[in-house]
């Protein structure tokens, strides 16, 4: 596949901002050029694409301009299922370098590729979203992300060797020395879930470790969704600023879009490899700009997998208001769930991530908990598993006054009654990875 150059140069982008300052008018036309090109290359290399085309009946030439991507047909991941292991794929399977794999845990894995120049452009792009987020040259980067099948752990760590920082390749687990080397290396920034750098923060102060210190300057995070108020608490406990990170296996891994340092409000989505739209997700019809939807994103520069309107599941909205630090890519601002994890409680529609900001920094409140759904006759009911801080009330009455505030407090902002369940420190399930915030025992 052949794709318009721009004048970035690899080897040193660090210091050559002018994609991520391209004017608005420069950065259209170059999406118009990338856009065409893959619809070309995949309704000819790909028969899952060429058949959804001919069924949708839209060619390749019928995009005339960015506009009329709406009128081509969504990719999801039961494509990728149906397809698997490697019919997705744009290129004979000699000439992918690389695969990267879903769990499965809910079906067949989705199996994603990847050619030799896909890796360079994802340690790229990673590498522009470290910078974005404040990393610099020569930084340590402690990674706490699993490394593996999951893109996470590779993905940052191939993006942190490009801008020319030290790795320390951890992945998830061993809690106690990651701690321990997080001040003995004195790490500048640590890429990990919230949930689990939550973790490492709460481990740390167990042992009598103080991670807060003038080198641990950064932390990003994502791989999950998480509120304000979580951001709150990491900066709070490992005295950093928490930059939000965001990527998908589809249509890279990390590195799809990353928060700056500066504004900390809203990720940059990279336009110069993406597309981005908001649909309604019920209509499946595009919102106008700065409308809360669905996300979708088309691929502009994937040799191995080409994704033509994926349809991530993700809730949120875009903002092209100009940003403090001067970068002219379109924010995807914070992921406030997905829609295929919304609850319906009673007949009131709940995000889990509404839930954690009410929990995460409730007063005598630890930030730890879970979702428990069950089934009540015909209805839906839900218990939130929450858990004490260490100085908060243990006894009967301060528990049963905890749960009271705290079931008041998420009826009035939310409008869901829920069953409170106090637990003692300790007691609710700690995140290596990703946080499994929802326990669903309706189907058993």
């Amino acid at each position: 596949m052949e794709v318009a150059e721009t004048n970035v140069d690899s080897d040193a982008f660090m210091f050559d901002r002018d994609a991520e300052t391209m004017p608005r008018a420069a950065l259209s036309e170059l999406q118009s050029v990338r856009l065409r090109q893959t619809l070309e290359y995949a309704y000819a290399n790909v028969a899952q694409h060429k058949n959804k085309f001919d069924a949708a009946g839209v060619k390749p030439a019928d995009c005339k301009d960015l506009a009329d991507i709406e009128r081509f047909p969504f990719t999801e991941k039961g494509d990728l299922r149906e397809n698997y292991p490697f019919g997705m794929f744009a290129v004979p399977r000699e000439n992918v370098v690389r695969v990267h794999a879903s769990s499965g845990t809910t079906g067949k894995p989705t199996v994603v590729g990847y050619t030799r120049r896909d890796l360079d452009t994802w340690a790229d792009l990673m590498a522009r979203s470290l910078a974005c987020a404040g990393a610099r040259p020569g930084d340590i980067i402690h990674n706490a992300y699993g490394y593996g099948l999951f893109t996470g752990g590779l993905g940052v760590h191939y993006g942190a060797e490009r801008l020319g920082c030290t790795v320390v390749p951890m992945s998830g687990g061993g809690t106690e020395r990651q701690v321990l080397l997080l001040k003995d290396f004195r790490a500048n920034v640590i890429c990990a879930t919230p949930s689990y750098a939550l973790n490492i923060a709460e481990v740390a102060a167990g042992m009598g470790v103080e991670l807060r210190s003038d080198a641990l300057r950064i932390g990003v995070f994502g791989a999950e969704p998480w509120s304000d108020a979580m951001r709150a608490s990491l900066q709070q406990r490992l005295g950093i600023k928490a930059i939000d990170h965001y990527g998908l296996s589809e249509v890279q891994g990390p590195g799809v879009g990353g928060e700056c340092d500066v504004a900390q409000a809203g990720l940059h989505g990279w336009e110069d490899h993406f597309l981005f739209e908001i649909i309604d997700p019920k209509t499946l019809r595009p919102l106008p700009a700065g409308d809360t939807g669905e996300l979708v994103i088309t691929t502009l520069t994937k040799q191995a997998l080409p994704m033509i309107r994926y349809r991530t599941r993700d809730i949120t909205r875009l903002d092209r208001s100009p940003c403090p630090c001067g970068r002219s890519h379109v924010r995807i601002m914070r992921v406030t769930g997905r829609d295929d994890d919304m609850l319906i409680i009673r007949g009131v529609n709940v995000y889990p991530s509404q839930l954690e900001a009410v929990l995460v920094g409730f007063p005598g409140l630890a930030p730890h908990y879970q979702i428990v759904l069950a089934r009540e006759g015909a209805l839906d009911a839900i218990k939130l598993e929450v858990e004490l801080a260490p100085d908060a009330p243990a006894d009967a009455e301060g528990r049963e006054r905890k749960a009271q505030d705290v079931a008041t407090h998420i009826k009035s902002l939310i409008g869901v009654t829920c069953e409170i369940a106090v637990k003692s420190p300790g007691e609710v399930p700690r995140s290596e990875g990703k946080a499994v915030r929802v326990r669903d025992l309706r189907k058993k």
